[in-house]
């Protein structure tokens, strides 16, 4: 059983899964490979002067696999809830986990199927989003979105802060304590 399962591997839920996997939790992202990113030439990401989208994912990814982030390349098709745990049915197999952030971009398909409250969204061309408080948590305990799906704009320097935001907060559940992740300089 995983600590955190992240549905998608995007910006958001990369993100979500350097955090997380960082802090030590067994993370598991399943990602069906249709992020927009993958379509997108960035000149406006902080830290990366110009890059291609499929580059920054694959950045995102390599990043969370270092701190121990697995990747499975699955289409996540529902959720449900066990006693203390979740499942994540895919067309690869099913995953369980205590936690689960949402981060599939312009995509509820996943949430609507397992009956996650959504709502219009307010971004130009997102009809849907899930209905998530601004800690990211949804009408289903212990399941999170975060990014475009949670009603983020799509840009990914905001999809990627959210989702390290969201997985700040899913961290802090699980240890009971607010959870903060700083690095130093060694000789700084």
């Amino acid at each position: 059983m995983y600590d955190v399962a992240i549905i998608g591997g995007g910006p958001a839920g990369a993100s979500a899964a350097i955090f997380t996997a960082k802090a030590g939790k067994k993370t598991i992202v399943i990602d069906s490979d249709q992020s927009v990113t993958r379509r997108a030439w960035l000149d406006n990401h902080y830290g990366a002067p110009a890059i291609s989208g499929p580059d920054l994912v694959e950045t995102g990814k390599k990043q969370a696999e270092k701190f121990g982030a697995e990747f499975v390349r699955a289409k996540a098709g529902k959720l449900t809830a066990g006693d203390g745990f979740l499942t994540v049915e895919t067309d690869a197999g099913t995953y369980e986990a205590t936690h689960v952030i949402i981060a599939t971009g312009m995509f509820v398909d996943f949430a609507e199927a397992s009956g996650i409250r959504t709502k219009p969204g307010t971004e130009p061309r997102i009809k849907t989003i899930i209905d998530a408080t601004p800690e990211g948590k949804t009408s289903l305990d212990n399941v999170w979105a975060a990014g475009t799906v949670a009603g983020v704009s799509m840009h990914t320097i905001v999809t990627a802060g959210d989702g390290a935001k969201v997985a700040i907060n899913v961290i802090s559940e699980l240890n009971g304590e607010r959870y903060v992740d700083h690095d130093v300089l060694k000789n700084g």
